[in-house]
């Protein structure tokens, strides 16, 4: 079965086919479809953003879809982030940004963050539309480390293993973070078809 990832992100779709795998069920991007509609993420929530791309999409296809969103929140940063994190500081590339948070940081002993994933899956056939949210505590750490994982990951300590989530193999983030996290819950619901 192929379900559309409501993504161009390739380390989303890297981490959901991972999760996959093995299962009969594989993932294919917004890149793989032919003239994908852009849908503007105006929801107030995560929830509202992934199930506005899922909507959009099964729409435009008639495939299954997921549509996800996720962020950061910051707690000494409050409403900085959260929905709005793929726009923070003005669309500079990843590594800039993180800098831009540790410098912000600076000094600061309230280091405490989470990372929050939602997961929508709409199946235009059966009409059936699922949502599911999932976070994941970490603190941002004093510096940019690990190569792995995308975007927040490099700041993003998970005390557990003392790393990064940009220093953990995906084996170990693909049971941990927020998005893993509710992977599981949509792979119970695509199981259960």
């Amino acid at each position: 079965m192929k379900i559309l990832l409501a993504t161009s992100n390739a380390g989303k779709l890297r981490e959901f086919n991972h999760a996959f795998e093995g299962s009969g069920i594989s993932f294919i991007a917004l890149a793989d479809i032919e003239n994908p509609p852009e849908v503007r993420e105006t929801g107030e929530t995560y929830e509202d953003n992934a199930l506005l791309k899922a909507l959009a999409l099964a729409k435009h296809t008639g495939m299954p879809v997921v549509g996800e969103d996720s962020g950061i929140e910051i707690y000494a940063m409050p409403g900085e982030l959260g929905v709005k994190s793929a726009r923070f500081a003005g669309g500079r590339n990843y590594k800039e940004v993180n800098d831009i948070i540790l410098e912000r940081l600076k000094g600061n002993d309230n280091r405490a963050c989470r990372y929050v994933s939602a997961i929508a899956y709409v199946d235009p056939e059966s009409d059936r539309e699922e949502i599911f949210r999932k976070t994941c505590e970490g603190t941002i750490y004093d510096r940019q480390a690990g190569e792995n994982g995308f975007g927040y990951d490099p700041v993003f300590y998970v005390p557990e293993y003392g790393k990064t989530m940009a220093e953990l193999p995906l084996r170990v983030k693909n049971l941990i973070s927020h998005r893993a996290l509710a992977i599981v819950e949509l792979k119970l619901i695509l199981d259960a078809r």
